[in-house]
């Protein structure tokens, strides 16, 4: 059983943490519109887990930012996430940063 999502903001950071996968990534969906109100950096650094629906899932946070004028950040990025962003070959359009902003 997958481990719930959640998160929180602290200043212009989103802090993802528990699993984002197909199962548990809908209350994140529902509520990214307001979730993402004056942030700048994504921190997934506590994500156990992400899995292609997960990665889709950033990638639209990412392009809903852009749409909005504002330059979204992944930060805390492991390594088993930058692979998969490498082998969707996004790492041209999702940015990593090496360490987070908070």
């Amino acid at each position: 059983m997958a481990e719930p999502l959640s998160w929180q903001t602290q200043g212009e950071t989103l802090f993802l943490q528990g699993e984002l996968d197909r199962v548990t990534l809908l209350s994140l969906w529902e509520q990214r519109e307001n979730l993402l109100q004056d942030i700048h950096f994504l921190d997934v650094s506590r994500l156990d887990r992400v899995d292609s629906a997960g990665v889709a899932m950033l990638l639209h946070l990412y392009a809903l930012q852009e749409q909005r004028g504002v330059a979204l950040t992944l930060t805390g990025v492991t390594e088993k996430l930058r692979t998969l962003i490498a082998l969707y070959k996004l790492d041209n359009i999702l940015p990593c940063a090496d360490d987070s902003p908070v």
